[in-house]
């Protein structure tokens, strides 16, 4: 193993899937070779997501990876950043009686994003989005037998099984980095990452990118070779009404229960 990647970095390999060993220890080295006092700047700092969440993403199995859904970066909350892009772990229960639940309303992108899914499976029009709108739907949705997930954990499980790899552009989130600075750091490393899921038999994986640091890897040469769908961070309302997102998963029925 190379001296050139800490052990405290080394050691938050221990939440991925086996079948990523390699592709992210090179990963790494490509990281301390574009800049070799990055990683021990990490190490002795603080940041999220944290308790070894560093690459919880990748528990998703290597040949398991139909999508990478890349956000910009962990949430900048301890109890929110999981390792998973866009998976606020401070969200449990996804609806109340009187529309989205109130973790979910407090996380603006994850809220869209659940939105954008109701407008593409037809239970809500685009130009009604608001609570008053929302309130029938989460009464239907909260009905017992109706079928539809009522956690985040179901809606990761749905993202999961449907092959997607939860994947940030910029891993590490500390206040006092700019987030499009540590996302440089950060590029060697989604580069190996994307050629290991190159490399592998069948087809290329789709590249789902949110927002403007996660659109800056369309133009890497190996990004080039994917199938790519771009957006606007979810952050933004008018992801909701994104006719290429609901076009990518509305097919998906996230928002149903796995039979």
């Amino acid at each position: 193993m190379s001296n050139m990647i800490p052990s405290p970095i080394l050691d938050s390999l221990v939440l991925t899937h086996p079948s990523w060993h390699d592709t992210l220890q090179a990963g790494l080295r490509a990281v301390a070779q574009a800049d070799a006092a990055y990683l021990s700047a990490l190490a002795d700092d603080a940041f999220l997501p944290n308790g070894g969440r560093l690459f919880a993403a990748f528990s998703q199995p290597l040949d398991a990876v139909r999508y990478v859904l890349v956000g910009e970066g962990p949430y900048p909350r301890a109890d929110s950043a999981t390792g998973y892009c866009f998976m606020d772990g401070a969200v449990g229960e996804l609806w109340s009686s009187a529309g989205l639940s109130k973790p979910v309303n407090r996380a603006t992108s994850l809220r869209n994003f659940i939105k954008m899914l109701l407008v593409a499976d037809g239970r809500l029009p685009v130009e009604k989005t608001s609570g008053a709108a929302l309130a029938p739907v989460a009464a239907d949705a909260l009905v017992a037998g109706s079928g539809v997930i009522q956690t985040l954990a179901e809606l990761q499980h749905n993202l999961h099984r449907h092959g997607f790899l939860l994947l940030n552009a910029t891993l590490a989130y500390r206040p006092h980095v700019l987030p499009a600075k540590e996302a440089k750091a950060w590029l060697p490393f989604v580069e190996v990452v994307l050629q290991a899921l190159m490399q592998r038999s069948g087809e290329l994986p789709t590249l789902v990118l949110w927002g403007k640091i996660a659109e800056r890897l369309a133009a890497m040469p190996v990004a080039t070779r994917f199938p790519q769908a771009v957006s606007e961070h979810p952050y933004n309302l008018s992801f909701i009404g994104n006719g290429t997102m609901q076009a990518l998963f509305g097919s998906l029925a996230l928002l149903q229960r796995a039979k």
